[in-house]
């Protein structure tokens, strides 16, 4: 990673600069055009993390005045541990900055916040064809085999 990336909270002053990252997440993910998610999602997505009551949390990579990367994290309880366990729900970077360490230094970030909260574990999900994701989450965490169901209702 460059030296000149920070990473840091993000701020009620970022929203410009994250919404394109937000976007282009969303987009990587089908969720744009007819599929795109609804505005109101998006606001009370932003509104959370600076709302102290949710457990929602948000991170900026920067570089001068330029947002390079967002990671979105959750801390929740489990029925298998007494301290809060971490969430990691969404992380990403502009293409151009792929390959620089900016997601690892995001992770890496997640995994500190963690600890700070007295959560021993960071989790996350990936799709299968996620091939240039996976290749950073084998380098920095374990693959446990779980296979996830899930179901609209």
């Amino acid at each position: 990673m460059q030296d000149s990336v920070a990473i840091r909270d993000i701020a009620l002053c970022d929203y410009d600069r994250w919404l394109p990252l937000w976007s282009g997440y969303n987009a990587f993910y089908g969720r744009s055009g007819a599929s795109a998610l609804p505005p109101n999602i998006t606001a009370m997505t932003w509104q959370r993390f600076f709302d102290p009551r949710e457990p929602v949390n948000a991170l900026v990579a920067e570089r001068g005045d330029e947002l390079l990367g967002l990671v979105h994290y959750i801390f929740h309880r489990s029925t298998i541990m007494l301290a809060p366990v971490c969430y990691l729900q969404d992380l990403f970077t502009s293409e151009a900055c792929r390959g620089r360490g900016i997601g690892g230094a995001l992770i890496a970030a997640v995994y500190g916040r963690a600890r700070e909260a007295g959560s021993t574990r960071v989790y996350w999900l990936t799709q299968e064809s996620n091939l240039t994701a996976r290749r950073l989450y084998d380098q920095v965490a374990q693959r446990p085999g779980f296979i996830l169901y899930r179901q609209d209702v």
